[in-house]
C-alpha cells in the first residue's frame, strides 16, 4: 500500500536557523516519534529503529536511512528510508523536506513523502494509513519546531530536544472516531 503526503508546517524560527536542524540528520531523527539512529554507516547512510505501540501491539522497525541530497542553497534534504519488523511488515519512504522563509522570524517546513507499507500494517487501508501518517508527521513537526526554537535561543547548543514517544493509542482512537463520524454522516 502506498501513501503520498504533501505537508506544510509553521516553524517559529527563521529559515536560516531552522536549516541548522534540518541538515543535521541525527537531530531530525530525534524529532520523529519513536525513532532512534543506532549507527552511522558512512557519510550518507545510517541505521536505526522506529518503535510504535498501538494498544497491546508493539512494532519495532529496524532499517536504514540514505541521504540522497543536502542542498544548502535551497535548504532542502532528500532521504530514502526502508525497514522491516520481525512480524513480517516492511516499509519504505522517499522524503523531500525543505524550509521556506515566512517572514523575518518564522519559516515553513515543507515536506513531500511517498510511503509504501507491506504486511500486517498495510491491512489498515488507505484512509487509516493517511490519518495515522498525518498524526505522526504533526508530532514530528512540533518536535522539529521545538528543537529549532531551542537551538535558536541558545546558539551554542547543538543538542536536539528529546522527542516524545509516539502516542499511537491516541492516534488510533482519533482514526476510529473519524471513521464512525464519516460513517454516520454519510447515512444521515
Amino acid at each position: 500500500m502506498e501513501v503520498k503526503l504533501d505537508k506544510r508546517y509553521p516553524v517559529p524560527v527563521d529559515a536560516t536557523r531552522a536549516w541548522q536542524v534540518l541538515r543535521d540528520i541525527e537531530a531530525v531523527a530525534t524529532c520523529m516519534p519513536g525513532a532512534q539512529i543506532t549507527e552511522r554507516v558512512d557519510a550518507n547512510r545510517y541505521r536505526g529503529t522506529v518503535k510504535t505501540k498501538v494498544g497491546p501491539a508493539t512494532a519495532s522497525f529496524g532499517g536504514e536511512i540514505e541521504v540522497i541530497e543536502i542542498d544548502a542553497d535551497h535548504r532542502r534534504i532528500r532521504l530514502n528510508a526502508r525497514g522491516a519488523d520481525k512480524g513480517g511488515s516492511s516499509a519504505s519512504m522517499n522524503l523531500t523536506a525543505s524550509l521556506e522563509p515566512a517572514d523575518g522570524t518564522r519559516s515553513v517546513l515543507v515536506g513531500s513523502a511517498s510511503v509504501v507499507v507491506n504486511g500486517k500494517f498495510a491491512q489498515f487501508g488507505g484512509r487509516l494509513m493517511v490519518q495515522v501518517s498525518d498524526a505522526i508527521l504533526a508530532e514530528f513537526a512540533a518536535n522539529f519546531a521545538a528543537t529549532a526554537q531551542a537551538r535558536a535561543g541558545s546558539p551554542s547548543s547543538n543538542a536536539p530536544v528529546k522527542a516524545r514517544q509516539l502516542n499511537a493509542l491516541a492516534i488510533a482512537w482519533n482514526v476510529v472516531k473519524s471513521w464512525f463520524t464519516g460513517l454516520f454522516s454519510r447515512h444521515a
